[in-house]
């Protein structure tokens, strides 16, 4: 068996597409949609993320406005960027680029940012409200993961998913995603991580299984059932060359897979202009 190619460059142009066209009414209507981004030091990754953020920005008419801080900036002065941001209306949405500088405290960076504009949906009240089903930014990774799974009609309402990873950007919200009713989602899910026992036994079990452990090579051919959809969602960097949670050779058992470049990844970045979109038409 050859899995299908969960293809994300795709269906995210098309996604960016229809973000075009919100943007220009939005436009017309004389808002200027703008994201915001706050990086500190010179983590060469997330240097390159938040650049291809700017990039995508402009391809859809967004206009970006980044404050780069040094790695040795007070968490202070840090903050006060964070709340000139909350206060600026050009600014709908923003994220700070994660990780931080060891020196600070990430909780505090991030719960003092305005939950209404908070692009990636992380802040407590964005997530208790993922919890409750009541709207608000969800996280741009799960989200886009929901995305690249109806775009390819892989079944998901039913079915059982393991998710790999508890962490807060990916495995928790995305799980909380998959149990509620909403169009595509409304399946049986396990979380599991490396600390479980039979952990290749559970993740055997998935229909779908969705890897975001950071861990480069932790799924197998032999882990999974055959004909399953699985999503490489955790990386992890070997230099500079991107490495997955998934293990090339489970192509030759899944009926579905993401690539090791071109799947989640263009998926997450669309969801984030999704996001800031949507906060600058709440804010009108």
């Amino acid at each position: 068996m050859t899995a299908i190619r969960l293809d994300g460059e795709a269906p995210a142009a098309r996604i960016r597409s229809e973000i075009a066209e919100r943007v220009t009414r939005l436009r017309n209507d004389g808002v200027t949609v703008g994201l915001g981004t706050i990086l500190v030091g010179g983590d060469g990754p997330s240097a390159r993320y938040v650049a291809m953020k700017h990039a995508d920005c402009a391809e859809v008419g967004i206009e970006s406005i980044h404050e780069h801080l040094p790695g040795w900036v007070s968490e202070e002065e840090l903050l006060s960027v964070v709340a000139r941001f909350n206060a600026d209306p050009k600014v709908h949405a923003f994220l700070v680029q994660l990780p931080l500088p060891a020196a600070l405290d990430e909780q505090r960076v991030l719960f003092a940012v305005d939950p209404d504009k908070d692009v990636d949906g992380l802040h407590p009240v964005n997530l208790g409200r993922l919890v409750m089903g009541a709207g608000g930014a969800v996280p741009c990774t799960p989200a886009g993961i929901l995305e690249l799974l109806r775009a390819h009609e892989v079944p998901v309402e039913g079915k059982h998913v393991v998710v790999i990873g508890r962490g807060l950007t990916i495995g928790r919200p995305l799980a909380l995603l998959l149990t509620s009713k909403r169009p595509g989602c409304n399946a049986a899910v396990t979380v599991v991580h490396t600390g479980v026992e039979d952990l290749d036994g559970l993740i055997r079990q998935g229909d779908v299984v969705v890897a975001a452990a950071g861990r480069a090579g932790l799924v197998s051919a032999d882990m999974i059932k055959p004909g399953a959809a699985v999503i490489g969602a955790g990386t992890s960097w070997e230099g500079r060359r991107l490495l997955s949670d998934v293990d090339e050779s489970v192509a030759d058992v899944a009926g579905w897979m993401t690539p090791r470049i071109g799947g989640v990844g263009p998926m997450t970045r669309a969801m984030l202009l999704a996001n800031a979109v949507q906060a600058a038409e709440s804010a009108r």
